[in-house]
């Protein structure tokens, strides 16, 4: 009679926190239930008066004649007027739901019209068979523009093609997972995430001080460069550990029926007329960038650059960011669709936005609840007053060194574990490790990069990433009998490695080197 193997700690630990994940309510329930529980929380803090010293210096914008920061009471009739006469406004001027509506028109128009998936495909069946595993790490990297793409389209692609070279189909999964979601917040691109995140980062920054602003491309540069180093690490672990682990594969694993019936969404090899298409649309991405380049060049007249100091920094074109991820996605995009068919005017361009934006409808209806609660943390005094204890704390346990970054990372991890949504995760810290770093010396941008890092380190390894079912469907063709836990432990050395190398590439990057995580981003903040 065969007994069930005793399970480990680590198996024991993930169950829990799937247990727990699945007692979670939806994003948006969740949200719903924090707004309410502000609002009670500062009726309780309100009446006992709770309040802290203000560590700004007197006379700083915001900062009270007495130099304390109290608790605003949200449970009184001053309070209900500000919750209804607030509702429309906090939605509509929450920072990430502009911009990212802005830049998903572009990108709409380059998915809609096939070019990135085309590009993608280029890619992969380009590459030679030495470079199939880094070419495909790299690719699911960059498709991360374009939201579900990676998923539905590269991650059974991947396995396929491993499957046709005679290699493990899962190793091929787990190589593009590992690119899609654990690369998640790396690229060299700048994608719909960034302005997402950084929008919610502004608004919690600004707790602390309310003129600071974080653009889209505050991480653009360490984002770049972690681009190559999570595409080295996803083929080092694919090929050195999880592959060899795998073993050779045997199609008798697989489900007959599903391997049969195998095909993957836009996943054939490219065609004449999409090989042109792809010319067609490099030539205009070419262009554009120059165009965008040339209004940043002093020697032509340099129309974007700050007017009053001739440089980048605080200038309109970085404060265009967002409008250029419109455009170099949308202007290449419409030249793909143009040459292969797909787009012949202009109502085909407005279809494919239309479709894009009605895809964000649940973005929408998480970000107006999720607006609502952050201005109730603002308003109610909360996220500065939390920030001050924190940051009391931090330094009373003498934790204010850089160091401090590799805990607030695994912390984040932590979180994501039961939290697999990057913008309702940061959404609910951010107002409380935002201003609690940037009082003991941190810039935003700073500690928004290392968050980046814990959010897509551990996406690979929890169930509660909304693309987790999906990825165990594809892997089942290959493995009928595959769970939850074998998948996981596939994907743990990945999170494992990656978690612990761009951790400290983060720190020797920033803290070491000195440099930016992005252009005109600072690395440290001053009260």
């Amino acid at each position: 009679m065969d007994h069930p193997s005793k399970k480990t700690i680590f198996t024991r630990f993930l169950d829990s926190v799937e247990f727990l994940g699945n007692l979670l309510p939806h994003p948006v329930t969740l949200f719903a239930f924090f707004c309410i529980a502000v609002i009670v929380a500062s009726g309780v803090a309100g009446y006992f008066e709770f309040s802290v010293i203000d560590p700004r210096p007197a006379g700083s914008p915001n900062v009270a004649e007495d130099g304390m920061i109290r608790v605003v009471s949200l449970m009184n009739a001053e309070g209900l007027q500000r919750i209804l006469t607030g509702l429309v406004t906090n939605f509509t001027g929450f920072t990430p739901l502009g911009t990212v509506l802005v830049a998903i028109l572009g990108v709409g128009i380059a998915e809609h019209s096939g070019l990135i998936s085309a590009v993608m495909r280029k890619m992969v069946y380009g590459a030679p068979a030495r470079l199939v595993t880094f070419v495909i790490v790299f690719a699911g990297i960059i498709s991360n523009t374009a939201s579900e793409l990676g998923y539905v389209v590269l991650i059974p692609l991947a396995a396929m093609i491993f499957h046709s070279l005679g290699r493990h189909p899962l190793a091929g999964l787990a190589a593009a997972f590992a690119g899609v979601s654990g690369g998640y917040s790396a690229n060299l691109l700048l994608g719909t995430v960034d302005p997402l995140l950084s929008g919610i980062t502004q608004e919690a920054a600004q707790m602390i001080d309310s003129g600071y602003t974080v653009g889209a491309e505050a991480n653009w540069w360490f984002m770049a460069a972690s681009t190559f180093l999570v595409t080295v690490m996803g083929t080092w672990v694919t090929e050195k550990v999880v592959e060899p682990k795998l073993g050779t594969y045997d199609s008798a694993m697989g489900d007959p029926e599903a391997l049969a019936n195998t095909e993957v969404e836009g996943g054939a090899a490219l065609t004449d007329i999409e090989r042109r298409g792809l010319r067609f649309a490099g030539l205009a991405a070419v262009l554009v960038g120059l165009v965008i380049a040339a209004t940043a060049m002093d020697s032509l007249g340099g129309v974007l650059l700050n007017p009053e100091t001739g440089e980048l920094g605080g200038s309109p074109f970085l404060k265009s960011i967002v409008a250029f991820i419109f455009i170099f996605f949308a202007v290449p995009g419409f030249v793909y669709g143009k040459v292969v068919g797909t787009m012949n005017n202009d109502v085909d361009a407005i279809n494919a936005m239309s479709k894009a934006m009605s895809s964000m409808g649940g973005y929408m209806v998480l970000v107006f609840f999720a607006a609502q609660f952050v201005a109730y943390f603002k308003w109610t005094n909360f996220g500065a007053v939390l920030a001050v204890m924190g940051a009391t704390a931090l330094e009373s346990a003498g934790l204010t060194g850089p160091s401090l970054f590799f805990l607030f990372i695994l912390v984040c991890g932590l979180i994501n574990l039961s939290l697999g949504s990057a913008s309702a995760q940061w959404a609910v810290t951010a107002p409380i490790f935002v201003p609690m770093l940037m009082l003991v010396g941190y810039s935003p941008e700073t500690i928004q990069a290392a968050y980046r890092i814990g959010d897509s380190t551990t996406n690979l390894i929890t169930p509660m990433m909304s693309y987790f079912g999906l990825i165990l469907a594809i892997a089942s063709r290959y493995y009928k009998n595959i769970g939850i836990g074998t998948l996981i432990s596939i994907m743990l050395p990945y999170t494992m490695v990656f978690l612990v190398i761009w951790s400290s590439f983060f720190y020797l990057w920033v803290f070491v080197a000195g440099i930016p995580v992005g252009p005109g981003s600072p690395i440290f903040y001053t009260p």
